[in-house]
């Protein structure tokens, strides 16, 4: 079939459906009706002469002319949707960045009036993910994260090296000696790192009984601890802020914890990416993130 001849309008219907299973949420991807999208599969169906799913509805299988579709189409419209978004983006110099939420709003945030002071041409969307990176699917620019070196993608700037402590509001351990003296205080923890207080307890050659609060997410635990609801293990690069301020204090200082947070960019990055990506790097260094306090 020639190009000119291609149904294209069907085609993007047959992939968004044999990619999401069902012709609803095709139709809902695509902006149209579930009888519009069966009606242009149908119409390629008879143009193609095969069928190209099988099985009830709400659990439609592609067919094995379908596969032979699916990859090659998925690909182009991909290449496609990038392009159009390359060109707009282009245009209006925005770059689209993805952290995690705490550190988005405890340290990006904070920080961002400067890069806009410098660079008023670059606007900066922000999502809070922290998920694997696929730069062309989730139409991201640049990403941070945190884990353990090394990084299979190839462009990866080192932002800082993690450093974990306890961290509750001055007034909760001022009578606090040593760091065995905190088994009397609450400890929070968050799901998302459920190994914080193991972890740190190991490296200050305690054994911490279980117990204590539990909150969702991180940034909710670092609520509690300001608070004074009691004494989190934290990133120092998270409360940095907080302890600069007074809000937190750290009366045993961090440990390295063996992560460090990064900077993702794809290797086709466009110019005001590498510059943000130059801001990001030069702010990060002139965070302080030595051992502070009395080290365990």
């Amino acid at each position: 079939m020639k190009r000119g001849a291609l149904p294209l309008n069907a085609l993007r219907a047959f992939e968004a459906t044999a990619r999401l299973g069902r012709m609803t949420d095709a139709a809902e991807a695509l902006g149209v009706t579930y009888s519009a999208v069966s009606r242009q599969i149908r119409g390629l169906e008879a143009q193609l002469g095969v069928a190209l799913f099988e099985g009830p509805r709400n659990r439609l299988k592609p067919s094995r002319e379908a596969l032979v579709l699916l990859e090659p189409l998925t690909e182009a419209f991909d290449g496609i949707e990038e392009a159009v978004n390359r060109v707009i983006q282009d245009r209006r110099s925005t770059i689209d960045v993805s952290c995690s939420g705490t550190l988005m709003m405890r340290w990006l945030i904070p920080r961002l009036l400067g890069f806009q002071r410098a660079h008023p041409e670059i606007e900066v969307r922000l999502t809070a993910n922290d998920g694997p990176v696929e730069f062309r699917r989730q139409r991201l620019d640049a990403a941070i994260r945190v884990g353990r070196p090394p990084w299979e993608l190839p462009s990866a700037i080192t932002l800082f090296e993690e450093q974990v402590g306890p961290v509750a509001r001055p007034d909760l351990v001022r009578a606090v000696a040593g760091p065995a003296d905190l088994t009397v205080l609450p400890r929070l923890h968050t799901r998302t790192r459920l190994s914080a207080w193991p972890d740190w307890s190991a490296a200050a050659g305690l054994s911490l009984p279980p117990g204590g609060q539990e909150y969702e997410h991180f940034y909710f635990m670092l609520e509690a601890a300001t608070a004074g609801l009691g004494v989190a293990i934290a990133p120092r690069v998270l409360v940095q802020d907080d302890l600069d301020s007074g809000r937190l204090a750290a009366p045993f200082g961090f440990v390295d914890s063996g992560l460090a947070y990064v900077l993702l960019l794809p290797q086709d990055a466009r110019p005001e990416v590498r510059v943000f990506g130059t801001w990001l790097r030069d702010a990060a260094g002139a965070v302080s993130l030595p051992v502070a306090g009395a080290a365990i």
